[in-house]
């Protein structure tokens, strides 16, 4: 659904007429009128807004993908989004382009603009389906203040089988919610919190009911750490711990009271070596940012840094349904060892 927005500016002029004789009684001059608040708050750009804001951003990606340059990107990407995609620069680099970057559509299926709230404001754009006939895109697009532009601040691939929630009616914006937002089954803050102790846990975690199961995401996850686990017997310990970024939270309110939920978050992949080495990867010597050189032989520990995008939808308070992964985004972003 797209919304949009007409906003007609009045003006409002006084003119005072000086050096008028008072004689008697004076009339009254007329006082300026101050314009009622609007009940609910107009969304925060037009539909031709949010079209110049996603062909600006879409032809910087071009031209940092092109020059696998992060240089490219400062105008117009930022937060994970700019983390994810130096590392997927550098890992192209290394691997001569056998590793690409991530395909990222800016023409939009969907758009959620948010109502004119304070700033920082954020939009979510649901993109056509990628070239490479993967999922399609969920952008996430932030404008920090009046005089900075709207940059990528992050984005997910839609899992299978997701449908986004009804939001907003398509004359007006988004409602935002803050990180501690009653009304819902759990606040937004604890949504991201609670899904990394489940990543963590597992069914053994005190909120793995509270998620829906099924969770594609979640078994990628489980089956990316049992092979790990698998690698490193017999030459050591292999160990995960993932982890809530509090300031990197978005939400938006759903038709239904519910809300979209997207929040950053930090995966750690620890082997520690016993008695066995290991040969540092091109892809993990450019991760590293120098630190470990393609080739070098690590007898110690190699700890593995991802960067994480997770979409979810959180039903209203007293809703009996679960909270629903809708998206998600898990980018190799760093490495360090001995």
């Amino acid at each position: 659904m797209r919304t949009a927005q007409r906003t007609r500016l009045g003006r409002v002029a006084l003119a005072l007429t000086a050096g008028l004789a008072l004689t008697g009684c004076a009339a009254e001059l007329p006082q300026p009128q101050a314009q009622a608040p609007l009940a609910v708050p107009p969304p925060a750009t037009t539909l031709e807004q949010s079209d110049r804001i996603l062909t600006a951003i879409g032809d910087v990606l071009a031209s940092g993908d092109a020059a696998l340059s992060t240089v490219e990107l400062s105008a117009r990407v930022s937060g994970p989004a700019l983390t994810s995609r130096a590392a997927e620069y550098a890992v192209a680099a290394a691997t001569a382009g056998a590793q690409p970057v991530t395909p990222l559509p800016v023409q939009p299926q969907t758009l959620v603009v948010p109502n004119a709230t304070p700033w920082p404001r954020t939009q979510l754009v649901v993109t056509e389906q990628p070239e490479d006939l993967t999922s399609p895109r969920l952008l996430v697009l932030q404008q920090q203040s009046p005089r900075e532009p709207y940059t990528l601040w992050g984005w997910a691939r839609l899992l299978p089988g997701a449908e986004m929630p009804a939001i907003a009616a398509p004359t007006a914006g988004a409602e935002v919610l803050a990180p501690d937002a009653a009304g819902l089954v759990a606040t937004p803050a604890d949504v991201v919190a609670q899904y990394a102790d489940v990543l963590l846990s597992g069914d053994g975690s005190a909120f793995a009911a509270s998620f829906a199961n099924p969770d594609p995401y979640r078994e990628r996850i489980a089956t990316g750490r049992t092979t790990s686990e698998g690698i490193a017997q017999g030459t050591g310990t292999f160990t995960e711990t993932y982890a809530a970024v509090p300031d990197q939270l978005v939400a938006l309110r759903t038709a239904d009271g519910g809300a979209i939920v997207v929040g950053g978050m930090t995966t750690t992949s620890t082997f520690t070596l016993s008695d066995a080495s290991l040969t540092a990867t091109p892809e993990i010597a450019a991760v590293s940012g120098g630190a470990i050189p393609a080739g070098a032989v690590l007898r110690n520990t190699l700890v593995l840094g991802y960067t994480d995008v997770v979409v979810f939808y959180v039903p209203p308070a007293g809703a009996n349904a679960p909270i629903e992964v809708l998206g998600a985004e898990h980018t190799y972003t760093s490495a360090s060892g001995s």
